[in-house]
This record gives structure tokens, sequence and C-alpha cells, in this order.
């Protein structure tokens, strides 16, 4: 994708949504670290549903230690990996409160240092909860960056690398939210919605399906 359709591109999606937030739901940063945490290989909506009770009862690091492993395990057995990933939570609240004072670092290697914390989920927290220019990989944006051609790579960090050049200002901020907006509910991953998509004079995707296909017709008994 060429340099002035890129700008155009987060333009259009900038204008249609000006201020994208994450779909978690969190009330303080603690919260939102471990509901990304626990959104590895789930959806938003699953771990939003595991997560309304155990935010209620639990909003620290030291909170979550008093409640447990098994407690949190029934707050979170819904959700994907949930035994190894009660156990990450866990080891990740005793490192916050024994490394940073029970607060969450402002810093991605800091972040990345915990347990249960990979690359991804510190870009997502550097960035809806500090404000910074970072770009966090999911399937979403990985699918949307490939199919686009607005940031082709074969795995997620050349992804993301790639994102880090082309991505212009005034959209850094909010790039990777419009990208897994746009994945998840537009560019799908089996049939791409491209005959309602915003961008699709823009995009760089061969195939377009530019029509919406038809329902097919029940047959008669």
């Amino acid at each position: 994708m060429k340099k002035d359709a890129i700008f155009e591109f987060f333009r259009i999606l900038a204008e249609d949504n000006p201020s994208p937030e994450t779909e978690l739901e969190f009330g303080n940063i603690y919260q939102l670290l471990v509901a990304v945490v626990l959104s590895a290989q789930a959806t938003d909506v699953g771990v939003n549903k595991a997560t309304r009770r155990l935010f209620q009862q639990v909003r620290t690091p030291a909170q979550m230690i008093a409640l447990g492993e098994d407690g949190l395990k029934e707050h979170i057995k819904t959700i994907g990996l949930f035994n190894s990933k009660a156990k990450n939570v866990i080891a990740m609240s005793e490192r916050l409160i024994a490394d940073f004072g029970g607060e969450v670092p402002q810093d991605r290697d800091l972040l990345t240092s915990l347990p249960g914390v990979g690359r991804k989920t510190a870009n997502v927290v550097m960035n809806c909860a500090f404000g910074a220019e970072t770009f966090a990989v999911d399937t979403h944006v990985f699918r949307v960056a490939n199919r686009t051609t607005l940031a082709p790579g074969k795995t997620v960090d050349a992804v993301e690398q790639k994102l880090e050049k082309v991505v212009p200002q005034p959209f850094r901020r909010h790039a990777h939210h419009w990208l897994i907006l746009l994945g998840r509910y537009i560019c799908k991953a089996r049939t791409p919605a491209c005959w309602r998509c915003p961008v699709v004079a823009q995009c760089g995707f061969r195939q377009k399906l530019l029509e919406a296909p038809r329902a097919k017709a029940k047959t008669a008994r």
C-alpha cells in the first residue's frame, strides 16, 4: 500500500471512530493488565463475562493474592487455558508487589518481565493505560495488515516492525485499535465484508467481495 493510500486509510478510520477503545472491561490499570493476560486465545466477550464479578472483588495485586489461585480459577474457568492463566496472574501479582510496590510499570521491557506477559500484552497495556504509540499485533491485526497490504509480514514481529515504519502521525496512538475493530467486524477471517468496508478503495486485497453474498433459498419439502 502506497504512502498516500495509508494516510487516507487511517484518516477514514479516524473520521469514522475518532476515539477507539479496547472492548475489554476494567476499572484500573491493574485490572486492564489482568484482562489482557486472560484474553490470550480467548474473546473479549468471554473475558468480560468472567471478569465482571472478579473485578468487583479484586482491584489490586494484594487482593488477587488473597483470593488465591483456586479462587481465581472459579471466576475464569469458562476461559481457555484458565489453569495456566490463573497461575500466571497470581505469580504476576506477587512480582508486582515484590518489585514494583503493587503498581503496574510504565515500561514495556519491565512489563514483559512479568509472568504471563508477552510483547502483545505489554503493547496493549502501554497503549491503553499510558498512551504509548505501540502496535499490539493479534490475529485480527495480523490478518488485516497482510490482507490489505498495509504492513505485510510472515510473523507478528515482522508486522509490528512494519507498522512502526508505515503508520503516520496523527494516527499512531489509535492505529492498532482501528485495525482490531476492522478485522473483528468487517475484514473477517473467512469472508471479508468488503462491500461495507469504509477503506475498500485504499485496500490492496485483490479478491475483494464488492457485493454481499445472497442468502441461499430454502428448498421446499
